[in-house]
């Protein structure tokens, strides 16, 4: 039986501490004593402790290429239709206020439910569903 691990999501961007401030508004996570101290890197916690924590560091090349691994925001669990559709607007409408960028909106179909793609401000994408 193996044995479950925290673990971690580290963000590559340019300005570690901005970015992590984004996500904490984003998943109401906070900024853990001493990870602002140093513009090199930064770090968000959850709280509660439950959500993993993400790691900024600085790296000197920019974002290139579409993400290969992605957050999901799910502010829409459990809904569907245009209840669910409506949570998640108002949910894009907030992160795009603190500086996030809408890239796709796809709305509900016979197989899936509506999802929002947005980019954070270095340009990370992440979808509210």
């Amino acid at each position: 039986m193996t044995t479950i691990k925290k673990m971690q999501i580290t963000f590559d961007c340019a300005q570690p501490v901005r970015v992590a401030r984004f996500w904490c508004e984003v998943l109401g996570y906070v900024i853990p004593d001493g990870a602002a101290d140093d513009e090199s890197w930064s770090a968000a916690s959850d709280p509660t402790g439950e959500g993993p924590r993400l790691y900024f560091q600085r790296v000197p090349e920019g974002k290139v290429v579409k993400n290969r691994v992605h957050i999901d925001v799910r502010v829409g669990t459990g809904l569907v239709g245009d209840e669910r559709f409506a949570v998640l607007q108002a949910e894009a409408d907030r992160l795009m206020k603190l500086g996030a960028t809408h890239v796709l909106t796809q709305r509900a179909d016979d197989e899936n439910e509506s999802c929002i793609t947005l980019q954070d401000i270095e340009g990370n994408e992440f979808c509210v569903d």
